[in-house]
């Protein structure tokens, strides 16, 4: 498995591992009004958005492949405004692949380019209470929980979904 920079042609596969809205909203929570979205709506949001765009230097949008094509995606943005922590974000995995490990390979290898090629001191991780499964790839990736006293809640399909706050640090990476 290895990475890359996200490409346009890239959406309409990633777009296809989202065939309910509840796996749709568990990859991007409550960032896209509607459901399903097109590859011009995904486009949009990471680059062609006059304006409401992320910053272009802070945001990177990935995907992993293997000898098959892609098998997942994630966002790299850097939060705090001095480039030492990134964030992981739009994390999805085909969803053919899901449970297999896939997930905590990419998100290992994520880990590696942010300390290694993005200079980050620390990576956060922000994961719904309910997707448990995502969760356990964090984890098993190497990402410690973060105590919060007040998590922050989306409300989605009129229920609250708590995010958990996971980060990994460099120094301790390195010295496990």
């Amino acid at each position: 498995m290895y990475l890359r920079p996200y490409k346009k042609e890239d959406a309409n596969t990633i777009l296809s591992w989202c065939d309910d809205e509840t796996i749709f909203r568990k990859w991007v929570s409550d960032r896209y009004d509607s459901y399903p979205i097109t590859e011009k709506d995904m486009n949009n949001k990471y680059f062609e958005c006059n304006g409401d765009c992320p910053e272009t230097d802070n945001f990177y949008p990935m995907v992993a492949c293997d000898e098959n094509g892609i098998i997942g995606h994630f966002i790299l943005r850097y939060v705090g405004g001095d480039h030492s922590i990134l964030r992981i974000g739009f994390v999805i995995i085909d969803n053919k692949r899901r449970g297999s490990g896939y997930g905590t390979k990419m998100i290992q290898l994520a880990i590696e380019y942010a300390f290694r090629i993005g200079g980050a001191e620390q990576i956060t991780i922000g994961v719904f209470e309910n997707n448990t499964s995502a969760y356990r790839c964090y984890k098993a990736a190497g990402f410690k929980d973060v105590d919060q006293e007040n998590n922050e809640v989306y409300e989605i399909f009129g229920e609250k979904w708590k995010i958990l706050e996971l980060s990994i640090n460099k120094n301790e990476y390195y010295d496990n």
